[in-house]
């Protein structure tokens, strides 16, 4: 099985929809996506979301889009004072100058995040991850994946969210402290991943990445 991740296109986060700029990167993406020969469409419900795998479902012919709600974009902040401060994207190099190890498994203990919503998000997110990937015959044992399949199957999985949330899913898949992650990866908008899980029944195994982060397809964009 592969499962390309693909970030929403440039965002109006008021309305929670794109802006024309982000209408237009979607249609790139859309165009580029097909070169994955995806079968299944999964969105965050998120408006920004939504409408970006809706470009991608109109040139593709897949019109069943199904909605996984855990993979909404991640809050951040104070439960009673939601993003004032505690932006774990720039609460990293924060770290980093404290000669803080932002790999440490540890990294809830530190100031950033003892009360930042974040960390109640990436938590639920790791562990509907695991529940959806047992859904389409991957059971998570210890630190990897056991593929459950009774017998070989191609399938192409496209999940349409956003950064915050994609970074989480990453973190617990590959077992990584997720401010390592937001210190290392940068999501452009319309930006795919695709993890490629060995689809062998009963093997156990670390999902290989094909591709991490690639906004590629927007130079045909920005030369227009």
């Amino acid at each position: 099985m592969r499962l390309v991740i693909i970030r929403h296109g440039d965002p109006d986060y008021e309305r929670n929809c794109l802006t024309e700029l982000g209408k237009k990167q979607a249609k790139v993406m859309a165009q580029r996506l097909l070169k994955e020969d995806v079968t299944e469409i999964w969105s965050s419900p998120y408006g920004r979301a939504v409408e970006t795998a809706e470009a991608f479902s109109e040139v593709s012919g897949i019109k069943d889009m199904k909605i996984l709600d855990f993979m909404k974009e991640i809050r951040y902040g104070r439960l009673e004072a939601l993003y004032q401060d505690l932006n774990p994207w720039f609460g990293v190099d924060d770290m980093i100058n404290e000669g803080w190890d932002i790999r440490d498994p540890k990294w809830r203990e530190h100031a950033l995040y003892t009360e930042n919503a974040a960390v109640l998000d990436v938590d639920i997110i790791a562990k509907e991850t695991d529940k959806w990937l047992s859904t389409l015959g991957y059971e998570r044992e210890g630190l990897y994946y056991r593929c459950t399949a009774k017998e070989e199957t191609d399938r192409t999985i496209a999940l349409f969210c956003h950064g915050g949330s994609a970074t989480a899913m990453l973190s617990h898949i590959y077992n990584l402290a997720f401010p390592f992650l937001c210190g290392t990866i940068h999501m452009p908008c319309t930006a795919i991943s695709i993890l490629r899980f060995d689809k062998r029944p009963g093997i156990l195994n670390q999902p290989i990445v094909e591709l991490l982060s690639d906004a590629t397809h927007l130079k045909d964009l920005e030369e227009k």
